[in-house]
């Protein structure tokens, strides 16, 4: 894969530099990579950063080139594979699972499974988690193949155009159908884990509507829309708003009705980085938060 642009106009950018971080948006320190490892062309010669360029200059930066992950262990595991191609790489995350290898997960993280796909297809690249899930959170998790696929998608992220859907079930009924909670998030004097809402937290804003409500088991499916993306959000705002997630043991209480907080990140969009064409993608609501809606025999 390689990013290619013809100097049609000398009045937007004077030398190769401003050609990478303008019109490609590439970081300075994704810049300085490349530049160590001779991928960036005039005219198909490597060139330096600070040459001016000229009408009919054509500059070509290379981006997909081979990485490793050594440090991750690859794992045979039954992917659900949701969307694939030269850049990216979706899958939908299973509960129990974390989405990085840990002291506690050395060896069934998802990057294991994800590390296992890669190299059964011979593709040698580094494993770059776009957005991350809880463990027991269930849904879309994206992949990106090369480093700046991965900038590419956490800026859109940052500016709000990485769209974010997930759904809930929660405790109780609640009063509006619809609304938006905003209530910064901390972390927790004392607690590596565990997050609060504190005036002094970040700026966290989730936009929610119900979808179902239960009166006799007193639980609501809802669905969430993020702007923003803190650790915790919907688990906590949930708490916040006095109807935390059926299940969850972290912020609410256990429950018969599931065994794991009751949340999937059931769909995204985003603009893809290289074809600049819309993607959308969901994965299915799993069994086991089905199951909360129907009656139980006696």
């Amino acid at each position: 894969m390689n990013l290619v642009y013809k100097v049609n106009d000398l009045s937007k950018y004077k030398n190769v530099r401003q050609v990478l971080k303008n019109e490609f948006n590439i970081s300075n320190r994704l810049i300085t990579k490349l530049k160590q490892n001779k991928f960036i062309y005039l005219n198909n010669k490597v060139t330096y950063l600070d040459k001016e360029l000229a009408i009919g200059d054509i500059i070509l930066c290379k981006i997909n080139f081979n990485e490793t992950s050594e440090n991750i262990i690859p794992t045979k595991m039954n992917l659900k594979i949701i969307y694939e191609d030269d850049y990216l790489f979706v899958v939908d995350k299973p509960a129990n699972m974390a989405v990085h290898p840990s002291i506690l997960h050395y060896e069934n993280s998802l990057s294991n499974g994800v590390k296992y796909y890669f190299d059964s297809i011979g593709l040698k690249r580094k494993i770059r988690p776009v957005n991350r899930l809880d463990r027991d959170t269930t849904g879309l998790v994206v992949f990106a193949k090369n480093e700046y696929i991965q900038e590419c998608l956490v800026r859109q992220m940052k500016t709000g155009t990485f769209y974010k859907e997930y759904i809930a079930v929660l405790e109780g009924i609640l009063d509006k159908p619809e609304g938006t909670i905003n209530a910064l998030i901390a972390r927790k004097t004392g607690s590596i884990i565990e997050r609060c809402i504190d005036k002094n937290g970040e700026n966290a804003v989730s936009h929610y509507e119900v979808i179902y409500s239960d009166i006799k088991k007193n639980l609501s499916l809802v669905k969430f829309v993020l702007e923003t993306g803190k650790t915790h959000q919907i688990r906590l705002h949930s708490k916040y708003i006095g109807h935390p997630i059926l299940g969850d043991t972290l912020y609410g209480k256990p429950s018969n009705l599931i065994n794991r907080q009751a949340l999937h990140s059931h769909k995204i969009s985003f603009v893809h980085p290289v074809t600049k064409k819309q993607v959308v993608l969901e994965a299915p609501i799993p069994n086991d938060i089905n199951e909360t809606k129907r009656d139980r025999p006696q």
